[in-house]
Protein backbone atom coordinates (compact mmCIF):
# COMPACT_ATOMS: atom_id res chain seq x y z
CA UNK A 1 0.00 0.00 0.00
CA UNK A 2 1.09 3.55 -0.91
CA UNK A 3 2.66 5.49 1.91
CA UNK A 4 0.60 9.18 2.55
CA UNK A 5 3.07 12.10 2.97
CA UNK A 6 2.23 15.04 4.77
CA UNK A 7 4.48 18.12 5.46
CA UNK A 8 2.48 18.27 9.22
CA UNK A 9 3.09 15.23 10.60
CA UNK A 10 5.23 12.49 11.98
CA UNK A 11 4.48 9.07 13.95
CA UNK A 12 7.94 7.80 14.93
CA UNK A 13 9.12 11.81 17.04
CA UNK A 14 11.83 12.06 15.29
CA UNK A 15 13.05 15.20 13.49
CA UNK A 16 11.80 15.53 10.05
CA UNK A 17 10.27 18.11 7.11
CA UNK A 18 7.92 15.41 6.12
CA UNK A 19 5.73 13.05 7.77
CA UNK A 20 5.71 9.86 6.38
CA UNK A 21 3.07 7.08 7.53
CA UNK A 22 1.15 3.78 6.18
CA UNK A 23 -1.90 2.93 6.87
CA UNK A 24 -1.30 0.24 9.32
CA UNK A 25 0.12 3.21 11.80
CA UNK A 26 -3.14 4.38 11.85
CA UNK A 27 -4.86 1.44 12.31
CA UNK A 28 -2.99 0.33 15.30
CA UNK A 29 -4.27 3.67 17.19
CA UNK A 30 -1.63 5.80 17.21
CA UNK A 31 -1.46 9.00 16.94
CA UNK A 32 0.00 11.02 14.04
CA UNK A 33 2.14 13.84 15.66
CA UNK A 34 3.25 17.45 14.90
CA UNK A 35 6.76 17.80 13.07
CA UNK A 36 9.69 18.12 15.21
CA UNK A 37 10.55 20.23 16.59
CA UNK A 38 7.20 20.55 18.60
CA UNK A 39 7.71 24.62 19.56
CA UNK A 40 8.34 25.10 15.96
CA UNK A 41 5.18 26.69 15.21
CA UNK A 42 4.32 27.42 11.85
CA UNK A 43 2.39 30.12 10.42
CA UNK A 44 -0.42 28.06 9.41
CA UNK A 45 -0.67 26.74 12.67
CA UNK A 46 -1.04 30.10 14.29
CA UNK A 47 -3.80 31.73 11.95
CA UNK A 48 -5.93 27.91 12.21
CA UNK A 49 -6.07 27.89 15.98
CA UNK A 50 -7.10 31.97 15.78
CA UNK A 51 -9.56 30.76 13.21
CA UNK A 52 -10.89 27.79 15.52
CA UNK A 53 -10.85 30.16 18.42
CA UNK A 54 -12.88 33.04 16.79
CA UNK A 55 -15.43 30.38 15.43
CA UNK A 56 -15.51 28.66 19.17
CA UNK A 57 -15.93 31.99 21.05
CA UNK A 58 -18.86 33.04 18.77
CA UNK A 59 -20.55 29.77 19.66
CA UNK A 60 -19.51 30.27 23.51
CA UNK A 61 -20.79 33.85 23.46
CA UNK A 62 -24.49 32.29 22.13
CA UNK A 63 -24.41 29.24 24.54
CA UNK A 64 -24.00 32.33 27.28
CA UNK A 65 -26.91 33.81 25.93
CA UNK A 66 -29.20 30.67 26.34
CA UNK A 67 -27.49 29.15 29.48
CA UNK A 68 -29.27 30.85 32.15
CA UNK A 69 -32.64 29.13 31.23
CA UNK A 70 -31.81 25.66 31.78
CA UNK A 71 -29.35 26.31 34.30
CA UNK A 72 -31.62 27.53 36.73
CA UNK A 73 -34.04 24.36 35.78
CA UNK A 74 -31.41 21.99 36.96
CA UNK A 75 -29.63 23.53 39.99
CA UNK A 76 -33.08 23.55 41.87
CA UNK A 77 -32.34 22.37 44.95
CA UNK A 78 -28.67 21.57 44.05
CA UNK A 79 -26.43 23.74 42.45
CA UNK A 80 -23.21 22.08 41.63
CA UNK A 81 -25.73 20.33 38.93
CA UNK A 82 -24.93 23.69 37.14
CA UNK A 83 -21.52 21.96 36.11
CA UNK A 84 -23.22 19.93 33.48
CA UNK A 85 -24.05 23.23 31.06
CA UNK A 86 -20.13 23.97 31.48
CA UNK A 87 -18.60 21.45 28.74
CA UNK A 88 -19.05 23.08 25.89
CA UNK A 89 -16.95 26.46 27.19
CA UNK A 90 -14.01 24.03 27.72
CA UNK A 91 -14.31 22.61 23.62
CA UNK A 92 -11.93 25.64 22.35
CA UNK A 93 -8.95 24.02 24.10
CA UNK A 94 -9.46 20.71 23.33
CA UNK A 95 -10.33 20.85 19.61
CA UNK A 96 -7.49 23.35 19.31
CA UNK A 97 -4.70 20.81 21.09
CA UNK A 98 -6.36 18.00 18.91
CA UNK A 99 -5.87 20.09 15.46
CA UNK A 100 -2.31 21.37 15.97
CA UNK A 101 -0.81 19.61 18.81
CA UNK A 102 2.07 21.66 19.65
CA UNK A 103 2.65 22.94 23.12
CA UNK A 104 0.35 26.30 23.67
CA UNK A 105 -2.25 25.24 21.01
CA UNK A 106 -4.71 24.73 23.22
CA UNK A 107 -4.49 26.87 26.00
CA UNK A 108 -3.84 29.76 22.93
CA UNK A 109 -7.20 28.44 21.37
CA UNK A 110 -9.54 28.76 24.48
CA UNK A 111 -8.23 32.36 25.15
CA UNK A 112 -8.56 33.42 21.70
CA UNK A 113 -12.46 32.19 22.09
CA UNK A 114 -12.72 33.38 25.25
CA UNK A 115 -11.46 36.92 24.08
CA UNK A 116 -13.89 36.57 21.04
CA UNK A 117 -16.59 35.55 23.07
CA UNK A 118 -16.24 38.60 25.45
CA UNK A 119 -16.86 40.96 22.16
CA UNK A 120 -20.54 41.01 22.12
CA UNK A 121 -20.16 41.48 25.70
CA UNK A 122 -21.15 38.66 28.40
CA UNK A 123 -22.35 38.95 31.76
CA UNK A 124 -19.10 37.66 33.00
CA UNK A 125 -17.41 41.02 32.01
CA UNK A 126 -13.80 40.51 32.19
CA UNK A 127 -13.82 37.14 34.02
CA UNK A 128 -14.63 35.95 31.15
CA UNK A 129 -10.98 35.84 29.90
CA UNK A 130 -9.62 34.98 33.23
CA UNK A 131 -11.84 31.58 33.27
CA UNK A 132 -10.77 31.37 29.36
CA UNK A 133 -7.22 31.12 30.79
CA UNK A 134 -7.94 28.71 33.44
CA UNK A 135 -9.61 26.05 31.62
CA UNK A 136 -6.96 26.28 29.09
CA UNK A 137 -4.64 25.82 31.29
CA UNK A 138 -6.38 22.45 32.55
CA UNK A 139 -6.80 21.43 29.31
CA UNK A 140 -3.09 22.01 28.21
CA UNK A 141 -1.82 20.16 31.14
CA UNK A 142 -3.67 16.92 30.12
CA UNK A 143 -1.83 17.26 26.83
CA UNK A 144 1.26 17.38 28.24
CA UNK A 145 1.23 15.08 30.98
CA UNK A 146 0.55 12.35 27.66
CA UNK A 147 3.63 14.36 26.17
CA UNK A 148 2.00 15.56 23.39
CA UNK A 149 1.96 12.19 22.05
CA UNK A 150 -1.39 10.94 22.48
CA UNK A 151 -4.79 12.77 20.93
CA UNK A 152 -7.57 9.78 20.79
CA UNK A 153 -10.61 9.67 22.71
CA UNK A 154 -9.31 9.41 25.86
CA UNK A 155 -6.83 12.00 25.81
CA UNK A 156 -9.24 14.25 24.47
CA UNK A 157 -11.33 12.88 27.28
CA UNK A 158 -9.10 13.91 29.73
CA UNK A 159 -8.20 16.84 28.70
CA UNK A 160 -11.62 18.10 28.93
CA UNK A 161 -12.30 17.01 32.37
CA UNK A 162 -8.91 18.38 33.49
CA UNK A 163 -10.31 21.74 32.63
CA UNK A 164 -13.26 21.33 35.26
CA UNK A 165 -11.46 21.27 38.29
CA UNK A 166 -9.48 24.22 37.36
CA UNK A 167 -12.24 26.18 36.59
CA UNK A 168 -14.06 25.12 40.17
CA UNK A 169 -10.71 26.22 41.59
CA UNK A 170 -10.82 29.60 40.29
CA UNK A 171 -14.73 29.87 41.08
CA UNK A 172 -14.35 28.66 44.27
CA UNK A 173 -12.82 32.27 44.87
CA UNK A 174 -15.42 34.56 42.49
CA UNK A 175 -18.78 32.78 41.82
CA UNK A 176 -19.30 29.92 44.57
CA UNK A 177 -17.33 31.51 47.35
CA UNK A 178 -20.36 31.42 49.77
CA UNK A 179 -21.06 27.19 48.70
CA UNK A 180 -19.45 24.66 51.33
CA UNK A 181 -16.64 22.66 50.60
CA UNK A 182 -18.92 19.38 49.55
CA UNK A 183 -20.72 21.30 47.38
CA UNK A 184 -17.68 22.99 45.84
CA UNK A 185 -15.92 19.30 45.69
CA UNK A 186 -19.59 17.75 43.88
CA UNK A 187 -18.94 20.72 41.29
CA UNK A 188 -15.61 19.85 40.55
CA UNK A 189 -16.77 16.56 39.83
CA UNK A 190 -19.40 17.80 37.52
CA UNK A 191 -17.72 19.85 35.59
CA UNK A 192 -15.18 17.61 35.25
CA UNK A 193 -17.70 15.06 33.83
CA UNK A 194 -19.31 18.22 31.47
CA UNK A 195 -15.86 18.49 30.28
CA UNK A 196 -14.84 14.74 29.55
CA UNK A 197 -18.01 14.04 27.80
CA UNK A 198 -19.00 17.26 26.23
CA UNK A 199 -15.40 18.92 25.16
CA UNK A 200 -13.46 15.80 25.65
CA UNK A 201 -15.48 13.50 23.55
CA UNK A 202 -17.17 15.85 21.71
CA UNK A 203 -14.10 17.51 20.77
CA UNK A 204 -12.90 14.75 19.30
CA UNK A 205 -15.81 14.01 17.39
CA UNK A 206 -15.91 17.81 16.22
CA UNK A 207 -12.52 17.17 15.06
CA UNK A 208 -12.68 14.13 12.77
CA UNK A 209 -15.57 15.49 10.84
CA UNK A 210 -13.30 18.53 10.03
CA UNK A 211 -10.46 16.76 9.07
CA UNK A 212 -13.37 14.29 6.94
CA UNK A 213 -14.46 17.49 5.53
CA UNK A 214 -10.91 17.97 4.36
CA UNK A 215 -10.45 21.28 6.73
CA UNK A 216 -7.46 19.78 8.31
CA UNK A 217 -5.26 18.34 5.39
CA UNK A 218 -1.91 19.95 6.51
CA UNK A 219 -2.98 19.04 10.24
CA UNK A 220 -1.99 15.52 11.71
CA UNK A 221 -5.56 14.50 12.30
CA UNK A 222 -6.13 15.36 8.54
CA UNK A 223 -3.53 12.85 7.20
CA UNK A 224 -5.03 10.23 10.28
CA UNK A 225 -8.26 10.59 8.35
CA UNK A 226 -6.38 9.90 4.55
CA UNK A 227 -4.61 6.83 6.16
CA UNK A 228 -7.93 5.20 7.72
CA UNK A 229 -9.42 5.78 4.23
CA UNK A 230 -6.38 3.81 2.50
CA UNK A 231 -6.53 0.89 5.25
Amino acid sequence: MAAQTDTSATTDGTTATTGTTTGAGTARGRSILATRPLTGWRTVDILTIAFLGAALGIAFWGWGVFYNGPLSAITFGFAPLGGLFAGPWFLAGVVGGLVVRRPGAALFCEVVAALVSMIPGTEWGATTLVSGIVQGLGTEIAFALLGYRAFGIAAAMLAGALAGPFAAAYESFTWIQDWSLAWKVAYAGVLALSGAVVAGAGGWLLTRALAAAGALNAFPPGQEHRETRAV
